[in-house]
């Protein structure tokens, strides 16, 4: 069997702070920007995984949640405990300088994990947890 990772969604709260997060600072290419009915997606990926992206989406255009399933999703965002994703690097300490200096909400700073991974955290503009773990 062949099966591949080609997209990973993550709900959004701003475009214009979500396009600046991960086009600007995490340096990811656009690779789809669609607005519709007031709502907007936006489909980002790494320039070296052509096949892989990510569809930021507006968490209100899911036609199967309920109001209070959203109104749950909307705190659980705000909390930063909704969406989360692990990315990987081969210099952890020079993203995690950019990140910063970059203005990300830093949960973790660079640090070896017991369970054998250094890597650091931070959350988007729209309170998703972004694990970096350092690769070699």
């Amino acid at each position: 069997m062949d099966i591949t990772l080609a997209s990973a969604f993550l709900p959004h709260t701003d475009p214009d702070a979500t396009l600046a997060f991960y086009r600007d600072l995490l340096g990811f290419e656009v690779r789809n920007d669609v607005g519709f009915n007031g709502m907007h997606w936006i489909t980002v990926g790494s320039p070296g995984q052509p096949g892989t992206s990510i569809v930021l989406y507006p968490p209100e255009a899911d036609p199967g949640h309920t109001d209070d399933e959203r109104a749950t999703i909307a705190r659980m965002m705000a909390k930063g405990t909704y969406g989360i994703m692990t990315f990987a690097t081969k210099d952890l300490d020079a993203t995690f300088e950019r990140l910063r200096a970059g203005g990300a909400d830093v949960v973790q700073e660079p640090a070896d994990q017991p369970y054998g991974v250094r890597d650091c955290a931070v959350r988007d503009p729209s309170g998703n947890l972004l694990r970096i773990n350092e690769v070699h």
